[in-house]
C-alpha cells in the first residue's frame, strides 16, 4: 500500500482525574487507536498507576480551564486524526467501527458530532433536553482546536461537522456529591468567564435566570416526564445557574 492510501492512524485523548473505576473499560473500548495519551490533572487514586500498566501515555499537568487542558492534549498527539472521549463515556464496538470507517473514508469533514444517551441515577434520561445531547468527538486536529471556553468547551474548526449514527452512553453520574461537585466547578469557570467579559450580574441573573432555566428544563423540554430524577436534574441546574451568577456577584465585590 502507498504512503498516499496508508491507513489514516487515530490517537484517542483524555482529560483525567480520579478515574480509576473508569480507565480499564475506557482504554480497552480505544484499543483500535494507534496512540492513547491522559493528560491527568493530578490524580490522587490510582488512575495514572492503572494506565500506565495498561501501556497509556500520562501527562500530570494541573488543571487551569477545559479547553486549556484540552487543547494542550491536542498538542500532544502524533497522528492528524483525533477521539476525545471522557472517561464516562462508553464507546461501543458499533461506535468504534463506525469512528474507522469514517476516518478511512472522510473526505469532506474536519469533525463530527456523536449523539449520547445520558445516565443519571442509574436511569437513563429521555427528556429535559438531554434527547439533543451531542458532542464533537472526533476530528482532524489540523483543521479545530477548542474554543477557549473555561467549561462547556467546544470545537471550533474551519471545515464542515458531520454526525455518527451510532450513540454512546454517558454515565456522568457517581453518586449526588459527586455530580453537584461537577456543578460547582462548572458553575465557578462559568463566573470567571463572564467576570473576563465585563458582565455584571443583577437580579434578573439572580432570580429570573435560574428559574427560566427550570421552567425550561422541566416543563418546555419536558423533564416532568422522567420522573422524580427529572425534576432533581431541573432542580440541581437551575441551582448551578443561581450558583454562576452569585460567584459572578462575588467577584465584583472581591469577596471569597
Amino acid at each position: 500500500m502507498s504512503e498516499n492510501n496508508a491507513i489514516p492512524k487515530i490517537t484517542a485523548l483524555a482529560i483525567t482525574f480520579n478515574e480509576e473505576e473508569n480507565v480499564k473499560r475506557y482504554v480497552e473500548s480505544l484499543s483500535f487507536a494507534d496512540e492513547i495519551i491522559f493528560v491527568d490533572s493530578i490524580s490522587t487514586d490510582k488512575t495514572l498507576e492503572l494506565a500506565k500498566e495498561m501501556n497509556v501515555k500520562v501527562i500530570t499537568r494541573k488543571f487551569t480551564n477545559f479547553s486549556d487542558q484540552r487543547n494542550y492534549a491536542i498538542s500532544q498527539a502524533k497522528n492528524d486524526w483525533i477521539v476525545f472521549f471522557d472517561l464516562d463515556e462508553i464507546i461501543t464496538k458499533e461506535l468504534e467501527q463506525e469512528i474507522r470507517n469514517t476516518v478511512l473514508n472522510s473526505k469532506s469533514n474536519a469533525a463530527f458530532f456523536v449523539k449520547r444517551n445520558f445516565f443519571f441515577m442509574g436511569k437513563r434520561i429521555r427528556f429535559g433536553g438531554w434527547q439533543n445531547d451531542k458532542a464533537i468527538r472526533l476530528f482532524n486536529k489540523n483543521l479545530g482546536q477548542y474554543n477557549g471556553n473555561l467549561v462547556h468547551e467546544e470545537i471550533k474548526t474551519s471545515g464542515s461537522i458531520g454526525i455518527l449514527k451510532n450513540r454512546l452512553n454517558h454515565y456522568s453520574y457517581k453518586n449526588f456529591d459527586n455530580y453537584n461537585d461537577k456543578l460547582n466547578l462548572y458553575s465557578n469557570l462559568q463566573a470567571k468567564n463572564l467576570y473576563q467579559q465585563n458582565k455584571k450580574p443583577n437580579a434578573y441573573h439572580l432570580i429570573l435566570r435560574p428559574l427560566y432555566r427550570f421552567i425550561w428544563q422541566y416543563l418546555f423540554r419536558l423533564g416532568f416526564l422522567d420522573g422524580k430524577e427529572g425534576f432533581i436534574l431541573a432542580y440541581v441546574h437551575s441551582f448551578s445557574v443561581f450558583k454562576r451568577y452569585l460567584q459572578l456577584w462575588m467577584m465584583y465585590r472581591k469577596i471569597d
